[in-house]
């Protein structure tokens, strides 16, 4: 289990890392231990609770979130007037949902085969085997019951949306952020592309970021019709997956969310 989870950080932080938005601990090595233990090589960062740099997060988020959309804009001006094309760049353009590799929100690994669509890949391949999980751990009817209608409806809330993949952190919450002298620092992703306003899920559920990070990242990549709704939907994500980490102490928050977006 854990070479697997440090192999999808290592590849988490190698990509946040090319796209030269947001400060990360550059990742080393994954190392095998005698007696089977792994061991994850990394840089060695100071650092301390975000608190200055609040605002700045806000923006380099954006920046990392964007940075794939501005790919495909520079790759569509280049090929219409060199024919030049993705070759040279270092980081290539990617117009699907997903990750090359399996990353772990948590130590539960997530399904990352790429979609072409975002509501597919969404219910698939986050909710899916989360709701899988929870059936084969309790046989919980009402689960079943309510996600069985909510997936009708959740086509509904993406009317008129354009998704342009995005790469996320995938585990954006108080815990996994800090500052230093020069800014702020992201670590312990769990990356795949997907919908920007993904990221901001786990971040309104425990806290920790201030009213300045939500102004500066807005400011960036506006809040686009039904935002509030989505949101929610994500959250269902968070609270299925620590249902299954933490227990049924989060059962009432997955089904409460669920009835809402039925409603």
């Amino acid at each position: 289990q854990a070479r697997r989870m440090f192999e999808g950080e290592m590849a988490s932080l190698e990509a946040i890392l090319k796209t030269r938005t947001i400060k990360v601990p550059k990742p080393i090595k994954v190392i095998d231990l005698p007696g089977g233990s792994t061991l994850f090589v990394m840089e060695h960062l100071e650092m301390r609770g975000l608190n200055r740099h609040s605002a700045k997060l806000g923006t380099q988020l954006a920046d990392l979130h964007l940075h794939n959309q501005q790919l495909g804009e520079k790759l569509k001006k280049e090929e219409s007037t060199v024919g030049k094309g993705q070759g040279q760049m270092e980081v290539q353009f990617v117009d699907q949902f997903g990750f090359h590799t399996v990353t772990c929100c948590g130590y539960l690994p997530q399904v990352n085969d790429w979609q072409n669509d975002w509501v597919t890949f969404f219910a698939k391949q986050r909710i899916q085997p989360q709701m899988d999980m929870i059936e084969k751990n309790s046989g919980d009817r009402e689960a079943r019951e309510l996600w069985a209608q909510l997936q009708l409806k959740i086509p509904s809330l993406f009317c008129d949306l354009e998704i342009v993949p995005a790469l996320l952190h995938g585990d954006l919450w108080g815990g996994n952020v800090a500052e230093d002298d020069s800014g702020p620092i992201i670590f312990d992703p769990a990356s795949f592309y997907g919908h920007s306003e993904y990221e901001l899920a786990i971040a309104g559920m425990f806290g920790g970021f201030s009213s300045s990070f939500y102004s500066a990242y807005h400011s960036k990549i506006p809040k686009a019709a039904g935002f509030e709704k989505r949101l929610k939907l994500y959250q269902l994500f968070h609270y299925m997956n620590h249902w299954n980490h933490f227990g049924t102490g989060y059962r009432g928050s997955s089904l409460n969310i669920m009835r809402n977006l039925i409603k």
